[in-house]
C-alpha cells in the first residue's frame, strides 16, 4: 500500500510504498503514460530531480524510485543483488497500480532495468539504458578498475573520489552525490560489486521491447561499454550526449529528457 504523498518544488510529489522488506520511496511528477526512472549507485531519486518535470511536461507520469538501501528506501534483507532490487521495484509498481511502463536506468539503474524487464516482460513497454555496462562473463573476468571510487567515509574523501568524473563548474552536482553517498553508507561501495556480479548473459537476447541506448562520451567507465551493448542489442537505437559525464541525468537533464521523450514518441508509447 502507498503512504500519502507530500508535495515539493517543481510539481514533484513524494510518497512511500510498504513492501515486505520495508518502505520504498517514490518521487512522481505529471500524468499519462508511466516512465519509471532507476538511479545509479550511490544516488537516489534526486539524480532525476531535474528530469522529472521535463518528462511531465512531455506528457508522461514520471516515477523515480529509490533503490532499496539508498535514499529513503529500506534495504533488502541479506546480501543485496540486482535481482532483489528489481524484484522490489516490480513490487513497488504493483503497489502503485502501474501496469505497463517505459523503464529508464542509468549505470546501476540500467542493470536493474534489464532485470526488471526480465522478471516482468509484460510490464515493460520500452527500455532506456543509459551508461549501462554489459555485465557478461567477459566483464566479470576483467571488471573495470573502480578502486577508490565511493570508498571514503567522509564528505571530503567522497568528493575527491569522484571529482574527476564531474564537470568542474558544477560543484552542486558533487554536493548532491556526496549527500546520497553518506546516506547510503557501506552500500555506496558495495553497490558496484552488486552490479559486477550480475549475470546479464542471455537476458539481453530475450528482450523484445524497443530499447534506446544512451552513451556519455566522457564517462570513462560506461562509454567503452556502449559498443558492446549495441552488439548485444542490434535492433536498439543509440544516442550519444557529447561531453556527457558520469552525472548524465542530473548534469544534462534537458538533453537526457529530450532523448527519452523523442524515443517514446517514435515507438508510439507517447501520443
Amino acid at each position: 500500500m502507498s503512504a500519502g504523498a507530500r508535495p515539493s518544488a517543481g510539481g514533484i510529489a513524494h510518497t512511500q510504498v510498504k513492501l515486505g522488506h520495508g518502505a520504498l520511496a517514490v518521487a512522481r511528477a505529471g500524468a499519462g503514460q508511466a516512465v519509471v526512472l532507476l538511479h545509479q549507485t550511490p544516488r537516489s531519486w534526486d539524480e532525476y530531480r531535474d528530469v522529472l518535470p521535463l518528462l511531465a511536461a512531455a506528457g508522461c507520469q514520471a516515477i523515480a524510485l529509490d533503490t532499496p538501501g539508498f535514499g529513503e528506501s529500506a534495504p533488502v534483507p541479506g546480501r543485496p543483488s540486482i535481482e532483489a532490487w528489481a524484484g522490489a521495484a516490480n513490487a513497488a509498481l504493483d503497489a502503485l497500480g502501474i501496469g505497463r511502463a517505459a523503464v529508464v536506468g542509468h549505470h546501476t539503474g540500467g542493470a536493474i532495468a534489464v532485470e526488471l524487464a526480465s522478471q516482468r516482460s509484460d510490464r515493460v513497454a520500452a527500455l532506456v539504458l543509459s551508461s549501462t555496462a554489459l555485465t557478461d562473463a567477459a566483464y566479470r573476468a576483467a571488471p573495470p578498475d573502480e578502486s577508490g571510487v565511493d570508498e571514503a567515509q567522509d564528505a571530503d574523501g567522497l568528493r575527491r573520489s569522484r571529482a574527476g568524473f564531474y564537470p568542474p563548474d558544477r560543484p552542486d552536482l558533487l554536493d548532491r552525490y556526496v549527500a546520497d553517498a553518506l546516506r547510503a553508507g557501506s552500500l555506496a561501495r558495495l553497490g558496484h560489486h552488486v552490479v559486477g556480479a550480475y549475470a546479464m548473459d542471455g537476458k539481453l537476447a530475450a528482450l523484445e521491447m524497443p530499447v534506446l541506448l544512451i552513451g556519455a562520451d566522457r564517462d570513462p567507465y560506461a562509454y567503452p561499454q556502449l559498443e558492446r551493448m549495441r552488439r548485444a542489442l542490434p535492433r536498439a537505437e543509440v544516442a550519444v550526449i557529447d561531453g556527457g559525464m558520469v552525472p548524465l541525468p542530473d548534469g544534462r537533464p534537458e538533453e537526457f529528457a529530450e532523448l527519452i521523450a523523442g524515443f517514446l514518441a517514435r515507438i508510439g508509447f507517447l501520443a
